[in-house]
């Protein structure tokens, strides 16, 4: 047996469930390894080369997008730009998408932190809106960084400079491409409640990748004309190229959040505000009013389907998961305001009095 799946069974499954840049996660002392710029993107440019390898095609296929979206992006600004388009564009890419990507991405694909009654509400609620991050890229790899936060291996360490955590998802959260058929079958445990159609163990040796490109490809058709015929018919080519370009938006905008969200590297955490101190994470108002991000809450309980416990944390994502489990498309899901408040904010409050 080669040393190197020897090694691997001694190691924990999230320590090489990802594919380990060439630059490192730390050095032989267990120091985190802060690449230089030139590295980080010799790294991004060498992953986005499908002649290399076909294995790097969820990368290229990920980054497609986010320059198709651009794209309507520069329509929208040259062509279209108002003030009712402008505020279209606003709500969609500041809260709708946002909010979704709680929902969905983070809160369900990551966490399961609630059940749906059948896979029709799971299909209705993917496509929401429009179709942008891959689930592997992001479900994947934020197991992974609530493992290792802003530890090294952490594939968004906000200690290792902005462009580390922006250009992540080419650079450390795409799946290992080597994985024993053993270890894939974890990821696909790990995937299975998502409703994303795995490849076969044989099929994840040629493509690399959990999910088939032919049937992301498929989704991606579907997904978009689907939305653009909605909010064509909506308001015309002004509604659509709009809500098409605040998603582009979006799509680079929340490449930054991990950075953001982890004080950029930096110990900003405020006493009262952010009880969990087992890393950088803190509440910022701003993600949390527009996509019920309170990250510090999020990382005290990141399997709550509620991350705003305290009642100004509006937390846009919870309503829509208890709106829909008012009407049955969702069975159950976990809320932990009851245990944050019995275990940090009550027993700080009296601590100030």
């Amino acid at each position: 047996m080669p040393l190197a799946i020897i090694y691997k069974k001694e190691m924990p499954f999230l320590d090489y469930v990802l594919q380990k840049p060439s630059y490192g996660w730390k050095d032989d002392a267990g120091v985190l390894i802060k690449p230089t710029t030139i590295k980080i993107l010799k790294e991004f440019f060498s992953r986005l080369n499908v002649i290399k390898s076909r294995k790097n095609w969820l990368s290229v296929f990920s980054w497609l997008k986010v320059f198709c979206l651009s794209g309507f992006f520069v329509l929208f600004i040259i062509f279209y730009l108002s003030w009712w388009t402008a505020l279209a564009a606003f709500v969609y890419g500041m809260i709708i998408m946002g909010t979704h990507g709680t929902i969905w991405h983070h809160r369900y694909c990551t966490h399961g932190a609630y059940k749906f009654r059948n896979s029709f509400w799971r299909f209705v609620t993917q496509n929401l809106t429009i179709n942008v991050i891959p689930e592997e890229i992001y479900a994947i790899s934020h197991h992974v960084h609530h493992s290792k936060s802003d530890q090294p291996g952490d594939p968004y360490n906000a200690q290792a400079g902005f462009l580390y955590c922006f250009l992540a998802d080419v650079n450390h959260q795409p799946i290992a491409k080597d994985l024993t058929q053993v270890d894939y079958e974890r990821v696909k445990s790990l995937m299975a409640h998502t409703g994303i159609k795995a490849n076969t163990y044989s099929q994840y040796l040629r493509w690399g990748s959990y999910v088939n490109p032919y049937r992301a490809l498929l989704s991606w058709i579907l997904n978009w004309s689907f939305w653009y015929g909605t909010f064509y018919l909506l308001g015309g080519h002004a509604l659509a190229v709009s809500l098409f370009g605040a998603a582009g938006f979006w799509a680079v905008g929340v490449r930054t959040f991990n950075y953001d969200g982890h004080a950029k590297g930096q110990d900003k955490q405020k006493e009262g505000t952010d009880y969990n101190k087992n890393d950088k994470s803190i509440n910022q108002l701003w993600p949390g009013i527009v996509a019920g991000e309170w990250h510090n809450n999020h990382h005290l309980y990141p399997k709550s389907a509620r991350s705003g416990f305290k009642p100004y944390q509006v937390d846009l994502a919870w309503y829509f998961i208890k709106m829909m489990h008012w009407f049955g498309a969702i069975t159950q899901y976990k809320d932990n305001k009851k245990q944050f408040y019995e275990r940090y904010y009550l027993p700080h409050k009296n601590a100030e009095n």
